[in-house]
Parts: C-alpha cells; structure tokens; sequence
C-alpha cells in the first residue's frame, strides 16, 4: 500500500523548485513550465502546461487600470515578492504533482470498475453454460431412468 499523499508531499515540489529555480534565474532557461494532466473528472484528464516563470503578466496591455488605488506595502513590496515567488513555485509544481496523481487514481478506478463489470459479466455466462450442462445432465439421467424402468417392465 503506498500513500499518494506521501508519494507527492510537498517535499518533492521543494526538491524540484531548488533544483529548476536556479538555473532560471542564471539564465540558463528562459521560461520554467510545468505540465502535467489536469484533473477534469476520473474518466478525464486534459494535459497542460503551466508557465510558472516569468510569471505571466495579468493584464497583457500594460496599461493601468483606471482609478487604480495607491497601496502602502509593509514590508516593502521586494520583502514580500521574495517570500511569495518562491512558495508560488512550489505551489504550482505540487498542484502539477497532485492533478497527475489524481487523474491516475481516477483512471485506475475506471479501469477497475470496467474489470468488475466484465467479470461479472464473465461469471454470468459461465454459470448460465454451468447449468444448461446441469440440466442437460440430469435430463440424461432420467432418461435412462425412464428406460431402464420400462425395459424391466417389459421383462416381467
């Protein structure tokens, strides 16, 4: 029995970002993605691929939006970035970790509920032929009953 929730703790999405983070910020890569399949239902998964650095721009006009408010950030907006950039990583890579685990559970019940269905579709048959051959049997038997009794009557 393996856990998925041990499998994909969010540990291994830590591993992960320390590993990839770095080579994007030496410029190594250019944008850091992640895909993986994205949980619909069980009996879907759609893949996808999830820009994870640079962080997309919400608003691609690069205008501002009209009466934008003035925000004082304490700490500084640096401060904060650096501490949520890093668990925006880690984040995003563990969702990636845990759609994928969870649309393979779901495609693993699938699997097993249309296994279930053709073995007791499996077990029908067979039990049907079972007492078809049964009865076959026993309609033989008294057959020969039948004409064992009549040849001794005859006999007599």
């Amino acid at each position: 029995y393996i856990d998925a929730l041990r499998l994909f703790d969010i540990g291994l999405a830590r591993r992960i970002a320390d590993e990839t983070v770095p080579a994007f910020l030496s410029g190594a890569y250019d944008e850091l993605y992640i895909v993986f399949n994205e949980f619909r239902s069980v009996a879907s998964q759609k893949p996808k691929a999830l820009q994870i650095l640079p962080v997309p721009a919400v608003d691609a006009t690069g205008e501002e939006p009209v009466g934008k408010l003035a925000y004082v950030y304490e700490p500084s907006e640096d401060e904060i970035l650096s501490k949520l950039l890093p668990a925006y990583v880690v984040v995003s890579i563990y969702r990636g970790l845990l759609e994928t685990s969870a649309g393979e559970h779901g495609a693993r019940m699938v699997a097993m509920d249309n296994a279930t269905k053709s073995c007791q579709d499996f077990i029908e048959t067979l039990t049907l032929q079972f007492n078809k051959a049964r009865q076959s049997s026993i309609t033989a038997e008294l057959m020969d009953i039948v004409g064992g009794t009549e040849a001794l009557a005859k006999a007599q």
